[in-house]
């Protein structure tokens, strides 16, 4: 079994504790790995390290163009050890490998992208409205950069808050999910090859009480960005304001995909399937939310139910599989608990409902692709986020019931529409209060495309140019040119 150690100012370090934990394979349900029991003593090591790159290191003093040219090579090295971390992957929280190849390329596009825009920060010049005053403006790193990663596709979070801040100029400390944390200890040893300067990308691990707390509360962290629960995310934010942090959130969703009577059924099918059990329903977009036009209620929510029945459960590395364990056990749990709250509710359950069993299902964490029928919006099932395999069917008449049902949530991360009328898809886009909407497709990213949600889904965007700003402050300069020195009007600020 492979025992790992923090990877702090370029090299590994056993923990300040001296104590590891288990880290589970979700197929097999047993211990593959060992990772660091991190503390308060590694948070502060790791935090220095960060500093020290980005105040006296040689990260500090090196041009953008150069520190492009080192993000470029960590994509590079990225895509030749595809195979190596997509396994990692899969063993540290279940996802499919077929899946999880994909996700590795775009992980590389991510750094390839963000090294392209290293040297394209630019200030402004501004015309000032007195003679003999120069005005101009620089965008300058906001500081050492703390990212909290989810468990659901840490390297995939890893690239979309790393990438753009060290374009920006920062350095970073990354804690993921102590539930899946091998696999960025395995990648941020790889950044070592491509040159990357020590401490500038370091990764501790550990519970959150014990090394994540200490972290968000350190003095020297000047941002965080973070990928998890709304209730996590909101005791971060509320740690952080205390020093006057600035933060970036992606947190839960509850989003819905609509489909109209005029919708491509056949697409429509496949779109809902995908949205909801791809990944097992472990995605903060997952479409958990199938609202259908009542005209076809009926016969849409058999093609569904038949799609339903016909997805491969089972060992999440062989290719034929379509859907694999839940990543925890307590997510297990939690799914499996909703599935009861669901029916104490009066919801139907005309599809899956239990733990899956059968041939290659091993390890005790798999739940049958559900549906629910006779599901009413104010239901808990409709109103929080599951985080699994568990799809709602709300029926409605028109447009405007659909955005009204669209819309009554906490959440605001992502929707989905099907139809064929290209006018209702404009109308759609603009009255959802989401932060990205699909047309006729569903599940579809961009490194290029702006991520994030409105409401309780979270602060700020990830990816696109846009990231890049999180990480940045704005310094406004003023310098006289003139020979005298003008007058100081006292205009109080």
């Amino acid at each position: 079994m492979k025992t790992y150690s923090h990877w702090i100012d370029g090299a590994f370090q056993e923990p300040a504790s001296g104590q590891w934990m288990h880290t589970i394979d979700p197929y097999q349900g047993e211990p593959w790995a060992n990772i660091p029991c991190g503390n308060s003593e590694d948070a502060s090591i790791a935090v220095a390290a960060a500093k020290r790159a980005m105040t006296t290191g040689p990260w500090a003093g090196m041009s953008a163009t150069e520190r492009g040219k080192i993000m470029r090579r960590i994509g590079d090295i990225t895509l030749e050890n595809l195979d190596r971390l997509a396994e990692i992957e899969v063993r540290d929280n279940g996802k499919l490998l077929a899946e999880m190849n994909g996700v590795i390329k775009n992980v590389a596009e991510i750094w390839y992208y963000y090294a392209g825009l290293a040297d394209k920060i630019e200030g402004s010049v501004m015309p000032m409205e007195k003679a003999g005053v120069v005005g101009f403006t620089t965008r300058e790193p906001i500081g050492v950069v703390l990212a909290l990663t989810a468990w659901n596709a840490p390297l995939n979070f890893l690239a979309l808050k790393c990438a753009p801040a060290l374009a920006a100029g920062c350095s970073a400390v990354v804690k993921p999910s102590e539930f899946s944390s091998a696999s960025s200890l395995e990648f941020v040893a790889l950044t070592k090859q491509a040159g990357l300067p020590d401490g500038v990308l370091n990764v501790v691990t550990g519970l959150g009480k014990d090394i994540g707390a200490p972290l968000v509360e350190h003095r020297d962290v000047a941002m965080i960005t973070f990928t998890g629960s709304d209730i996590t995310g909101a005791k971060v934010y509320e740690a952080a304001a205390r020093q006057m942090k600035r933060v970036a959130m992606e947190l839960g969703g509850k989003s819905p995909n609509i489909v109209f009577e005029d919708a491509d059924l056949e697409q429509a099918v496949a779109g809902a399937i995908s949205g909801i059990f791809g990944g097992g329903g472990q995605m903060c977009t997952a479409g958990s939310r199938l609202l259908v036009q009542n005209s076809i209620k009926e016969k849409f929510t058999q093609l569904v139910v038949a799609a339903a029945h016909a997805v491969k459960v089972g060992n999440p590395m062989e290719a034929a599989t379509q859907m694999g364990p839940m990543s925890t056990a307590p997510q297990f749990q939690k799914v499996m608990e909703y599935i009861d709250i669901a029916s104490a509710e009066g919801a139907k359950c005309i599809a899956g409902g239990k733990p899956a069993v059968g041939p290659g299902i091993k390890g005790g964490q798999f739940i049958e692709p559900t549906i629910f029928t006779d599901v009413t919006n104010n239901m808990r099932i409709a109103q929080e986020e599951v985080f699994g395999p568990v799809l709602c069917i709300i029926g409605f008449e028109n447009e405007a019931e659909a955005i009204e049902i669209a819309n009554d949530t906490l959440y605001g991360l992502a929707a989905g529409i099907w139809t064929s009328n290209i006018g209702r898809l404009f109308r759609m886009s603009k009255a959802l209060q989401v932060g990205t909407v699909w047309g006729n497709t569903y599940r579809t990213y961009s490194y290029l495309m702006p991520f994030g949600g409105m409401k309780q889904s979270g602060v700020g965007r990830e990816l696109g140019i846009e990231a890049v700003n999180e990480f940045l402050e704005t310094k406004s300069i003023m310098i006289s040119i003139a020979d005298a020195q003008p007058q100081n009007n006292f205009v109080p600020r």
